[in-house]
């Protein structure tokens, strides 16, 4: 399940690709998003210390995206708030952990169940930039998988 910090980063993200190249505040960025300011602050220097935002200091300062919003991916997002997007450790592309209680990973159903979820997962959550997002890209996505009945798989 996605975190309200994952959420949280996601939001503002979109916020600030909506008003690129301007810089936001802190301040406006919570209000508009119903975010606690202060777990805002919090967020955004995570977001700055991994390249994803930049941040200038005064009175037309803020935050602004560190690179286009075609280039930053809602993966990229959710993998630095929340870590690996695969449900196991053994799973994961890059958070690999065997499992302690699996006897053989090469026959173990449950690894390649969720295997194929990490790999739906992964190629929407990859494919889709905050540019896209804002282009309506994901509300295509859910749509169309909505009709054939797999939302619910992702």
């Amino acid at each position: 399940m996605l975190s309200q910090r994952a959420r949280y980063a996601l939001k503002a993200m979109i916020n600030l690709a909506r008003a690129e190249p301007a810089s936001r505040q802190v301040s406006a960025i919570a209000a508009e998003e119903d975010i606690p300011r202060k777990f805002l602050e919090g967020i955004m220097s995570e977001l700055r210390r991994a390249g994803l935002v930049e941040s200038a200091r005064g009175k037309t300062g803020g935050y602004r995206l560190a690179r286009p919003a075609d280039l930053i991916t809602f993966g990229d997002i959710i993998r630095l708030t929340d870590g690996p997007l695969a449900l196991a450790p053994c799973v994961s592309r890059n958070f690999y952990k065997r499992c302690d209680d699996c006897a053989d990973e090469a026959t173990c159903t449950l690894r390649r169940v969720l295997a194929q979820v990490r790999n739906l997962a992964s190629e929407v959550l990859d494919q889709t930039t905050l540019a896209s997002a804002l282009a309506g890209g994901p509300s295509a996505v859910l749509g169309r998988e909505g009709a054939s009945g797999t939302a619910g798989l992702v």
